[in-house]
């Protein structure tokens, strides 16, 4: 085995498991490359049982944590990062192996983890400070003061296992919160690593908590009553079955993060040599494998003939390989499992069913020097668009791109919409009236002009509508979930006004 899993980590050490189950059975999760099946880089006994001590510590880290100052708080955020920079090459190369992004895709996705901890205290923070109005009554000042949820549930995904859970943790540590990090079971290493940093930052014990395992060690957490804050990344149907859990307790804040089916609209003024380059990175960057990957493209039918053509030749160039040992540094690297496999590849079936053009076949690539769960991109043309359609409507997870036709931008905005999600659009166009129209009519939480729907700014809100979120955005407004609001009325001159100045009162 490449990596040693240490265990859950809690009251400031790692805690090996005791190997049983439930039922006292032992249970086991095992992980091998989706690069190198035959690489088996760990196992983990999981330990339901210490699920009470976890959350135990994590309640007694609050109380503790919610009185350190802002300032310390922020020594131990910076401390952190310098962990996060001493261990940098070691994270990417996990993130690569773990799920399977090329190691230049992860080592950029370990320079996000390092800047956000400036971009939380520079950008955040400022949304979250008390405030004060003078004089907002005669003689009284109003005051609202930001505090903490208290001890907060994170569950992050296995395509950005560290940079999304970062935002959220850091978010929840500088508000004054406690955090219980759980990690996807298929990224189990690249999380530890993260607690490793902030373990070596110094942190206090019970502030920061990991929980390793599977879908029943979160359900446990997500359930009980001391979690204040529920943070989820994922799929949508994890995140429905969060919110049905949680829903008669009134004293949990949720925020949702869940996936989406993005469209990009190239209008008949767009540069298409820029739109080509955006979109084509958008579709199989991550091995499409991201929440903001482009999947849907409405294009005017004046340009998609030349556009689908230029795209098909781009994409046979793309190389696919080993995320680390390569002998040419590959834009794609496999999918995350053989689950991600058999999935993309009923869908491409899917595609050829419903009667919807195949321009470029998604197949299991097996002529690889080491046997992965790697596949070719796919591109398919639809006459129209089809609310019949499964394929069409339905978030692939895998690199595909699939184009639409229209004549005008009511169409287009239309096709956009036309899906149960509502994350991420990028509009090309040269007329800004029609971006305009975009922006107030297509039902997305980021809608980009001349730039795909996989360009997102840590400084600006990131979230979706419809079913790709709960109105919860993270990003730079991810700090605001993080805490409640206590408002406060204060008279500055203690003096009575006298009883006669009350109404209604019968004189003595």
């Amino acid at each position: 085995m490449k990596y040693q899993i240490k265990g859950n980590y809690f009251n400031g050490r790692y805690n090996p498991s005791s190997q049983k189950g439930p039922q006292g059975v032992e249970h086991f999760l095992k992980r091998e490359s989706p690069a190198d099946t035959n690489c088996l880089l760990w196992e983990m006994a999981l330990d339901y049982n210490q699920v009470e001590e976890l959350i135990h510590s994590s309640v007694e880290g609050f109380k503790f944590w919610r009185k350190v100052s802002i300032d310390e708080r922020i020594k131990f955020l910076k401390r952190y990062q310098e962990q996060v920079i001493v261990k940098k090459e070691l994270i990417a190369e996990a993130i690569s192996l773990e799920m399977g992004k090329p190691l230049w895709e992860a080592t950029g996705e370990v320079n996000s983890v390092i800047g956000k901890v400036d971009i939380t205290i520079n950008d955040s923070l400022p949304r979250v400070s008390d405030k004060t109005i003078d004089e907002i009554m005669p003689n009284t000042k109003g005051t609202v003061y930001y505090r903490p949820l208290g001890p907060c549930l994170i569950i992050g995904p296995f395509n950005f296992p560290c940079h999304l859970a970062n935002t959220q943790i850091l978010s929840a540590l500088i508000t004054g919160n406690s955090v219980v990090f759980k990690p996807s079971e298929k990224t189990a290493y690249s999380a530890q690593l993260l607690i490793d940093c902030f373990h070596e930052a110094g942190f206090p014990k019970g502030v920061i908590s990991l929980a390793q395992g599977d879908g029943e060690i979160a359900r446990r957490l997500v359930n009980d009553k001391r979690m204040k804050g529920i943070f989820f990344t994922g799929s949508k149907e994890i995140g429905l079955q969060i919110l049905n859990s949680t829903s008669s307790d009134l004293s949990k804040m949720v925020a949702l993060e869940l996936g989406g089916k993005n469209p990009g609209i190239v209008h008949q003024d767009a540069n298409p040599q820029l739109a080509l380059e955006e979109i084509l990175k958008a579709s199989y960057m991550t091995s499409g494998q991201r929440c903001t990957s482009t999947s849907i493209v409405a294009i005017h039918e004046t340009l998609i003939d030349e556009f689908v053509e230029k795209f098909h030749t781009l994409s046979k160039k793309i190389i696919v390989d080993h995320p680390i040992d390569f002998e040419h540094e590959p834009f794609m690297g496999p999918l995350v499992d053989q689950r991600a496999l058999d999935s993309y590849l009923l869908f491409m079936g899917m595609a050829k069913r419903e009667g919807i053009e195949e321009i470029m076949r998604g197949k299991h690539l097996t002529n690889k020097k080491t046997q992965g769960h790697y596949v070719s991109p796919s591109i398919h043309r639809a006459k129209a668009w089809d609310d019949k359609s499964h394929f069409l409507s339905s978030e692939i997870f895998g690199p595909n791109c699939t184009f639409i036709p229209y004549k005008e931008i009511e169409e287009a905005i239309h096709i956009a919409n036309a899906t149960e999600y509502g994350l991420a659009a990028g509009v090309f166009t040269n007329d800004h009236s029609i971006f305009e129209k975009c922006i107030e009519e297509i039902d997305a939480g980021l809608i980009n002009l001349n730039r795909s729907t996989c360009g997102a700014s840590p400084k600006l809100p990131f979230g979706g509508l419809k079913n790709s979120g709960n109105y919860r955005p993270a990003a730079v407004a991810m700090i605001d979930s993080c805490v409640l609001q206590k408002a406060s009325l204060q008279v500055s001159e203690d003096k009575p006004m006298g009883i006669d100045a009350i109404k209604g009162l019968q004189s003595s």
